[in-house]
């Protein structure tokens, strides 16, 4: 089967702090042929960055704390235990957004990192992608309420010993998607970083 896709019309329907877009569009199927054309939205949202920031002589994860919108149906509360993360500006690269983000949201400034993965956030509706990197930071450094005030963020600061982050992660207090893939990349990864990184940073 060739893989090929045709954009009929496409047209943007909001312009916000968000976009949202709609497209007429075909695509060939497996069985051979062509779809019949098909009406989808798209949101825009831009691509973003996270870090999952580890200290490997305490044994520790620096996680933050906020308010999210998309949660609001949650049973408990709509407040997210996350790794910092956020959105690419303009000129640069994945690397400064992840160490600008870890000042920003934690107070903590980044070490050594490590590349995770990349990702689409969930491409059956949005174009959003995610790069996710460990990075290495002094948690003893890490408290406190940050954000920046005209973003309207106000982000607490919690520093998570490997053990409790863990059983948080059995009783399902840590329930989005990209904390999620970070905790099991660094369970996967931890000893070897602590032989990495143990003591070089601080």
């Amino acid at each position: 089967m060739e893989k090929v896709y045709k954009v009929l019309v496409q047209e943007v329907v909001y312009d916000g702090f968000f976009q949202m877009e709609k497209y007429q569009l075909q695509h060939t199927l497996f069985d051979g042929g062509w779809s019949k054309p098909l009406s989808r939205e798209l949101f825009e949202r831009g691509h973003a960055v996270a870090v999952l920031l580890y200290d490997p002589k305490e044994d520790a994860v620096v996680m933050v704390e906020q308010f999210r919108i998309g949660a609001l149906g949650h049973p408990d509360h709509p407040w997210f235990l996350e790794v910092v993360a956020g959105m690419v500006e303009e000129g640069e690269s994945e690397e400064e957004v992840a160490r600008r983000e870890s000042v920003e949201e934690a107070g903590c400034r980044v070490g050594e990192m490590e590349f995770i993965a990349r990702y689409w956030v969930s491409p059956g509706g949005t174009s959003e992608t995610m790069v996710l990197y460990c990075g290495e930071v002094d948690s003893t450094r890490a408290e406190g309420v940050h954000g920046l005030d005209h973003e309207g963020e106000d982000i607490l600061v919690h520093v998570v010993p490997w053990g409790d982050l863990l059983q948080r992660l059995q009783r399902g207090e840590i329930n989005s998607a990209t904390p999620l893939l970070g905790v099991v990349w660094l369970e996967m990864n931890r000893e070897r970083l602590q032989r990495k990184w143990r003591g070089d940073f601080r």
